[in-house]
């Protein structure tokens, strides 16, 4: 099949796991007082990721966009640190022309307070995470992650802790939502990325990538991108509880050319099973976690004006984002270096319509669980796409580069904060 979508060829990044952000959802709800769940929003934060702001957007119906936030209103003090110090200057110079492509990376994930009051933000090019005050847009407090670059995040299912991987020192750090403080950290293989919190808040799983941006892409060259691998953790102590190698997975079915990184992943609604997108393919697998097995794949149709050039991928993905409706009847896939998105079915893994989209980066759920929405990279919009028809039924206008787009919560008249 055929996609032929109008391109601004703009490289995105590596890119998902909409259970936490429902999982937030919920626990707000849960852990708030009628009075204060009456005094706030449910709302979607869009992070843009090279200019440094978030669009805070409808969760549901037009999607349209409710305010701003500048989340580098120290930009000024940070880049002094930075032009002071030669081997953060290095660093930062290394993610503005690596995994940046040519971009200074100022925001990658995103989540609100339980009582909506700031949104909790990664920052990799400051190697950081900061709390912005909603009301003023004033910094509550700000965590300098170890080594020199930060990365996906996770909110445990009762709101309290945020984890936060540090891709280049191979740690996940679990922070007070709150205060900042640090609660736990934990190790990881090379260059963790995506975490999830089980629904019971007793485990946290993290996917670790590995080198996404070096051109050693051909599959027998796959041994050079380092230790992939899930690291499942106790989320009380933080001690490892598996690791999980997709590689000796993927060969016992015969696909020992396909790559083992793990990317966007998401859990069925009773956590039997795992789906998950990896490195280069066009798909993504199901995994069974009782009999620890990959169960089923599912090729998804490849974009005939995609180059079949590994090396021309942006960070390594050939498909990078991944959502399920909450009922997990319908899974939702971004194509991205195939420009398009689409449903399926998880039941006959059948895809739906093939919807054009520019450079599609992250999928998740609306708040009112219809609608898939998608960030276009490549358009500087979000797009939603009905779960039902899978038919596109919107798209906003956004940032510069949209990334990670998150259910939050906001002060019920919130129309930005302040300070911007």
């Amino acid at each position: 099949m055929t996609v032929s979508p109008t391109r601004r060829r703009r490289r995105t990044r590596h890119l998902f796991a909409v259970g936490a952000a429902l999982a937030l959802t919920a626990s707000a709800a849960a852990t708030a007082t009628p009075a204060a769940a009456a005094d706030l929003r449910e709302v979607m934060f869009v992070g843009n990721n090279w200019e440094g702001t978030a669009d805070v957007i409808k969760s549901t119906g037009d999607f349209s966009k409710i305010g701003r936030i500048n989340v580098i209103p120290d930009k000024a003090a940070r880049m002094a640190e930075i032009n002071a110090d030669p081997i953060k200057w290095i660093y930062f110079m290394a993610i503005r022309n690596g995994v940046g492509e040519g971009n200074d990376q100022f925001v990658d994930d995103m989540y609100s307070t339980p009582d909506g009051s700031s949104m909790v933000v990664s920052r990799p090019s400051f190697a950081d995470v900061v709390s912005i005050n909603l009301t003023t847009g004033a910094i509550n407090w700000r965590f300098p992650v170890s080594g020199y670059r930060s990365d996906h995040m996770a909110v445990s299912p009762d709101g309290k802790r945020v984890a936060v991987s540090a891709s280049i020192s191979n740690t996940v750090h679990v922070l007070d939502i709150v205060t900042g403080k640090q609660l736990g950290s934990f190790s990881t293989g090379d260059k963790p990325h995506e975490n999830i919190f089980t629904s019971d808040g007793k485990y946290i799983w993290n996917m670790a990538i590995g080198d996404v941006n070096t051109s050693t892409d051909a599959p027998w060259l796959d041994w050079t991108k380092g230790d992939r691998k899930i690291t499942v953790v106790d989320a009380t102590t933080y001690k490892q509880v598996k690791v999980i190698d997709m590689r000796d997975r993927l060969n016992a079915i015969g696909l020992t050319d396909y790559s083992d990184a793990v990317r966007p992943a998401a859990f069925s609604p009773d956590e039997t099973k795992l789906y998950f997108q990896v490195s280069f393919f066009n798909g993504f697998f199901e995994y069974d976690i009782a009999t620890d097995k990959i169960t089923r794949t599912k090729t998804l149709p490849k974009n005939s004006a995609t180059s079949d050039d590994r090396t021309t991928y942006v960070n390594d993905s050939r498909h990078h984002g991944l959502s399920m409706k909450p009922d997990g009847t319908k899974l939702c896939v971004a194509g991205t270096m195939d420009d398009y998105a689409t449903v399926v079915d998880r039941a006959t893994l059948q895809e739906g319509p093939l919807v054009t989209a520019s450079k599609p980066y992250w999928a998740t759920v609306s708040g009112d669980g219809k609608s898939c929405v998608i960030s276009e990279s490549g358009a500087d919009q979000v797009t939603a796409i009905d779960f039902a028809t899978g038919k596109k039924t919107v798209s906003v206008p956004v940032g510069d580069h949209p990334q990670r787009v998150r259910l939050a919560h906001v002060p019920a008249n919130w129309t930005g904060p302040s300070g911007s």
